[in-house]
């Protein structure tokens, strides 16, 4: 609602604006019609709206002044001169109640009876001046953020400008990287990127509308169909204060309005249907808009009947969209997921409104093309809950640059899953008839080569070509094949011309840091233009995938890993928190073993037989969900989930045994000993022991606070309420440990008593 009002705030005073010219003309030629005829819609306007928003002051001014106006038009009263004055009067304090309404301004608390008199030719008896006052509770409680309007093409024009300014920026980041580091460039450029992005940001939110601009012929459609219909439905709408760009609002537009349409004509039942069933006559549906993240998710939910899907396969089949053998593989999700084959319907006829299923292909196709996506939950006799996924904006999106025969290409981010090398071992390419499949950690999907879609020749090695896993909106996963990757960018994306999207793999086009045009790549329309067939390469069959499902519990994953001395060994990844980089001086052989100083902890350090001499070490930092510790290696090999066969070692010790994993040996790192062999270090480091000791004592500082800091305990000054697991008090040379009298240079006893305090501390 305060949008509204600000709106009509802004439409307010422009129209003053606009009028004052009018009224000027009008005030020096009382007679002129057409300027007449300028104010009283201008008054006639302003006394609608202020109904609407309850603005009772601003109502009876303009009421009182479209009265007098409506008289003169109609011939009953002559424009004299006195009446002239008193609208301008009147219009006079229509602006400054408008002003009042924006800034929210304290205004006395004027009587307009006189202004309203004087309109009927009368003159009103003087009243006392009126003492200021607070503003009126309709302007204190109406305060509005002054606005203005722009042009729609204004706006474009800005956000080219912007654009532009994303490509130089792009392009001096690019000439910067070729050139020697320079502190105060570098960070000038950071200011400047800063900026860019502010702006940038700024500008995107003058493009955005309010989703309720989308929902708000709903009412009325729902109201319509259900008379044509003879249905009763009550529509929910929620989540209106949603911005969306307002390009994004135009194109789902039509989408939306055939969801809605099939809900009420093949989903809600007719109240005799419904009642019959055990439902209420009235049926609900609900359409809800919220961000989640750079998305906006919308959502069309009803309780009708749901979607049958045996009928939809059944009519598949009959249409030739689907063999009955494969038909009989299908899960209940890939049934449903039929409603968006072209021409299906379960519909029994066809009507003029619509038919669940008819159309349903070309609304995920009209959503993907702007990089949304639709999704389907259906219940039998439930209803059906349709999600629409769709970005916040089109103009600016981040992608990833790539090389393909020399041309560079875009991949939008938003449907890249993971970037391999050919080579890596975690691939392998295999051909099966005429097609390529890359099997990626035992997962078999069809691979593309994007040189040979476009039907050219690729320029890279194949051991030096990489593979981008792809998973468009609404698609299953699939591999793509390129020479090379590049930058990971902000690019503005623009329509192609025709002739170019009409190949139906691209999806824009945008411009290179250096000027050159890149086109922008549509993962759904590559996965269509290359026939990729999913089922011919996966195995459908529910017994096969319950198979694998068991196979999979079966399995573990396991971070494979180079360690120092070069053997291959490997650590469930369950256990691995992040790798880390340290450098050589952080690790020290202290206290009987190795440890390393992480951030403001020192850990123990395993998988180093010594300290390294110089350079950087690389660690696992492993933890079993209380204690923690590191683990030097030299480089990661894998992440594999694999069902594996171990051989145990012939004792118990780091390595619990040995497996075969792609030909190679591999030791398998027992966990249970590791965290066990320096449980007592993980423990102190965890949750250290605390021993309180006397206040200005310069030899329990400087002679016995360093022995009792090298067993692990942390050290504290005695006082009042702090909490101690051991006390040390002293008596001339004599210390009291928990109730022992040890000399203060009795270094065994010292030592037992204080393994003593740790022990309960580490048992309870």
């Amino acid at each position: 609602m305060d949008e509204l009002i600000n709106d009509f705030l802004a439409e307010t005073r422009d129209m003053m604006q606009a009028l004052s010219g009018a009224i000027v003309a009008w005030e020096a030629d009382p007679s002129d019609r057409a300027r007449l005829d300028e104010i009283f819609r201008f008054v006639h306007t302003v006394k609608g709206n202020c109904g609407f928003f309850d603005l009772p002051r601003l109502q009876q001014l303009s009421h009182a002044a479209e009265d007098a106006l409506a008289a003169v038009r109609a011939g009953r009263r002559a424009p004299d001169a006195a009446l002239v004055n008193a609208v301008l009067s009147i219009i006079d304090r229509i602006g400054e109640l408008v002003h009042a309404l924006e800034t929210g301004e304290a205004l006395a608390d004027e009587d307009d009876e006189p202004l309203i008199v004087a309109l009927n030719g009368e003159v009103a008896a003087p009243a006392p001046a009126p003492e200021p006052a607070a503003a009126p509770a309709e302007v204190e409680s109406r305060k509005s953020v002054r606005s203005i309007r722009l042009s729609v093409e204004l706006l474009d024009r800005m956000m080219n400008g912007v654009s532009d300014a994303v490509l130089a920026r792009n392009e001096l980041s690019r000439r910067l990287r070729a050139l020697p580091p320079d502190v105060a460039v570098e960070a000038a450029f950071e200011r400047i990127s800063t900026c860019i992005a502010e702006i940038r940001d700024a500008i995107t939110r003058t493009r955005m509308q309010r989703v309720d601009s989308l929902f708000a012929g709903l009412p009325r459609m729902v109201r319509d169909l259900c008379a044509e219909l003879g249905k009763q439905v009550r529509l929910e709408v929620d989540g209106g204060d949603v911005e969306l760009d307002r390009e994004m609002i135009e194109m789902i537009r039509d989408p939306l309005g055939h969801i809605v349409r099939n809900a009420i004509d093949h989903g809600i039942e007719a109240p005799e249907a419904r009642a019959a069933a055990g439902k209420p006559k009235t049926g609900r549906l609900k359409v809800s808009a919220r961000q989640a993240g750079n998305q906006i998710l919308i959502e069309v939910a009803d309780d009708g009947r749901g979607i049958d899907d045996e009928a939809l396969v059944r009519k598949a089949v009959a249409a030739g969209i689907l063999s009955a053998d494969r038909a009989d593989l299908l899960s209940a999700a890939e049934r449903t997921e039929l409603v968006f084959a072209p021409g299906l319907s379960t519909a029994g006829q066809v009507t003029a409104i619509s038919g669940r299923g008819v159309g349903m292909d070309v609304v995920r196709a009209n959503v993907e093309r702007i990089g949304g996506l639709v999704d389907l939950d259906s219940r039998d006799g439930d209803g059906v809950r349709l999600r629409i996924r769709v970005p916040l904006t089109l103009t600016i999106i981040p992608a990833l640059t790539v090389t393909a025969a020399g041309q560079i290409f875009a991949i939008p981010r938003s449907a890249i899953d993971e970037i391999l090398r050919a080579s890596g071992n975690a691939v392998r390419i295999d051909r099966i008839g005429e097609a390529d499949v890359a099997t990626v950690r035992g997962r078999r999907v069809p691979l593309v080569g994007l040189p040979g879609l476009l039907g050219v020749d690729s320029e890279a090695p194949a051991e030096e070509r990489k593979i981008i896993l792809l998973k468009p909106a609404g698609g299953d996963v699939y591999a793509l094949s390129v020479d090379a990757v590049h930058d990971h960018e902000e690019l503005v994306v623009k329509p192609a011309a025709p002739a170019v999207m009409a190949a139906g793999i691209y999806a824009g086009t945008t411009l290179n840091d250096d000027g050159r045009p890149i086109l922008v790549l549509d993962p759904s329309g590559m996965a269509k233009r290359a026939q990729l067939r999913f089922e011919a390469i996966e195995q459908p069959a529910r017994h096969v995938a319950e198979a694998e499902a068991e196979a999979a519990r079966a399995e573990s994953t396991l971070l494979l890993f180079r360690g120092l001395d070069g053997g291959a060994r490997a650590v469930p990844v369950a256990l691995v928190e992040r790798i880390e980089d340290v450098p050589a001086e952080a690790v020290r052989f202290s206290a009987g073993k190795l440890r390393v100083v992480l951030g403001e902890r020192i850990m123990p350090l395993a998988g180093c037989s010594e300290a390294p001499g110089e350079g950087v070490l690389r660690i696992l930092r492993l933890t079993d969900g209380v204690a923690e510790l590191a683990y030097g290696f030299a480089e990661v090999i894998d992440i594999r989930s694999l069902a594996i066969e171990m051989q145990p070692s012939p004792a118990p010790g780091e390595v619990g045994g040995v497996a075969l994993i792609d030909g190679n040996q591999v030791e398998l790192i027992d966990p249970y000993w590791l965290f066990a062999a320096h449980a007592d270090s993980a423990r102190e480091e965890a949750e250290p022991p605390v021993c309180a000791i006397p206040p200005g004592d310069p030899w329990m500082e400087n002679m016995l606070k360093p022995l009792i800091e090298s067993l692990g305990y942390r050290v504290v000054t005695a006082a009042d309420g702090i909490q101690a697991d051991i006390s040390i008090d002293s008596e001339g040379e004599t210390l009291q440990i928990a109730g022992d009298a040890i000399h203060r240079y009795d270094r065994a006893g010292l030592l037992t008593a204080l393994s003593r305090g740790a022990w309960r501390k580490s048992h309870g």
